[in-house]
Order: structure tokens, then sequence, then C-alpha cells
């Protein structure tokens, strides 16, 4: 399929905006609760490295979803791959990433903050939209 031509991608400019305000939001609110001794106070993960320190995200629910989401929007061409710069179309991973972020919604129904449940369901909806769109792109 040397002649294929790569899909046309068309992303949402109000769910970028959205998108970052969502992050301003959050990196906002991890300010504020970052006073000394606070809950935003540099915490140890499993691997003994501090969260958060260089360069490193903190290892949290939010961080989760994100690189759930990331990584399924790196499969559908979405977003170039950071280290080549190259876009690359897998929809079976696109897919499989959806899917799994599938799965921790329904095994975390109930468990969440009303923020985090919102965080996942408005996750796999743009998600979603994407994927159908980048598929019937391809197919068409």
């Amino acid at each position: 399929m040397p002649n294929e031509q790569p899909p046309k991608i068309q992303v949402d400019s109000d769910w970028k905006a959205q998108a970052q305000a969502e992050k301003e939001k959050l990196a906002q609110k991890a300010q504020s609760s970052a006073g000394p001794g606070g809950a935003g106070a540099a915490k140890s993960t499993p691997g003994g490295r501090a969260g958060g320190g260089g360069g490193t995200p903190p290892a949290d629910f939010t961080t989760l979803v994100s690189t759930m989401a990331t990584q399924a929007l790196l499969a559908m061409g979405l977003i170039a791959d950071p280290r080549s710069g190259q876009r690359y179309l897998s929809l079976d991973v696109a897919r499989h990433h959806i899917d799994m972020l599938g799965v921790i919604e329904q095994k975390t129904k109930g468990n969440l903050s009303e923020q985090e449940q919102e965080l996942v369901s408005g996750t796999l909806y743009e998600l979603r939209q994407h994927y159908i769109q980048v598929a019937s792109t391809k197919r068409g």
C-alpha cells in the first residue's frame, strides 16, 4: 500500500482549549496544595523517587488516565512521536488503550471522586470520537 495517502486529521480546537484549561486548573490546584507539609509535598513513590520531581509526573490517577489517553492519541496519529517526530497509525493499538481506559472506568465505578469520574468518562468520550473519525477517514 505504498500509494495510500495518510489520513487527513482534523483536531477540534475547542477540545484542545478545554484540555489546556483543565491542565492549567489541575496545575493551580496542585500548586495551592503544595505548601510546606501539605498534601502536595513531594511524595515517595514505590520506586523510591519523589513524585513530580525531576520531570517525572506524580504516580496518581490523573497521570494514569493521561498516559493511557496519550498512548491512544499517538496510535491514532493525532500526536507525533516525541522521539522521531513522525506520526503513525495503528488503530488496533489505539483501540487497546481506549479499551483499557474502559476497564479502568468499570473497575473503579463507585470508588472515584466526582472529578476523577468526569476525567475518565470525558477522556473516553473524546478518544472514542477521535477513533471513529480517524477510522472512518482511513476506510473512506
